[in-house]
């Protein structure tokens, strides 16, 4: 019996691929052109970026191993924090923020607070925010003097309801996390810490 020649089953197979492919992708060259099931294609993008977040942020946090310089490494920092405020029973979603504090600082090196207020906002208060946003300027209270910066930079934010709240922070789980010999918790205490505030929020386009 003569054997079938492999080619065509491999281009029906390729086909079949493409075709599939073809099936799940918007096909509109400008938004206003979309239809309703193109849409549905986008608003599933946007549940599978969610689903997938906490492990983005978690490996981000997990490069900050590389940080040597200081006493300890970062993500040891990272976790110190989060540690210090779990023991003084803060809730979930602070403790969140101060595991997740730091992790865009390879990013940003001159506004990493920023990018972890931006990227945390829509699933944290406010005031936990504008904390994260701001926290870099207030850490400057502490070695501002000794590169030449203006400590009290953060003296401009007095009329914030979150001043007081963003000086806690630094005083308490900031500036005082790069203790080698102090305990923290390991990741593995905070991952589904992590999970759950990242899952609370349903895709929006706010």
């Amino acid at each position: 019996m003569t054997e079938k020649a492999a080619v065509p089953e491999t281009a029906s197979n390729d086909e079949a691929y493409d075709n599939m492919h073809q099936a799940i992708k918007m096909h509109f060259k400008r938004m206003d052109e979309g239809t309703v099931q193109d849409f549905e294609l986008l608003a599933q993008v946007h549940t599978n970026s969610l689903k997938a977040l906490p492990d983005l942020l978690i490996n981000m946090l997990q490069t900050l191993k590389s940080d040597a310089i200081y006493p300890i490494d970062r993500l040891s920092h990272s976790l110190q924090s989060a540690t210090r405020a779990l023991k003084d029973n803060k809730d979930e979603e602070y403790i969140v923020c101060c595991l997740l504090h730091d992790f865009g600082e390879s990013l940003g090196p001159f506004n990493h607070g920023e990018i972890a207020g931006a990227i945390l906002h829509p699933f944290i208060t406010e005031g936990n925010q504008w904390m994260l946003a701001h926290h870099g300027i207030f850490q400057t209270y502490y070695f501002g003097d000794k590169l030449g910066i203006d400590p009290n930079r953060r003296d401009q934010f007095k009329s914030s309801p979150y001043y007081e709240q963003t000086v806690e922070f630094c005083a308490k789980y900031d500036e005082v996390a790069f203790d080698p010999d102090y305990r923290s918790e390991p990741m593995s205490t905070f991952e589904p810490m992590v999970r759950r505030l990242l899952g609370s929020k349903k895709w929006s386009v706010m």
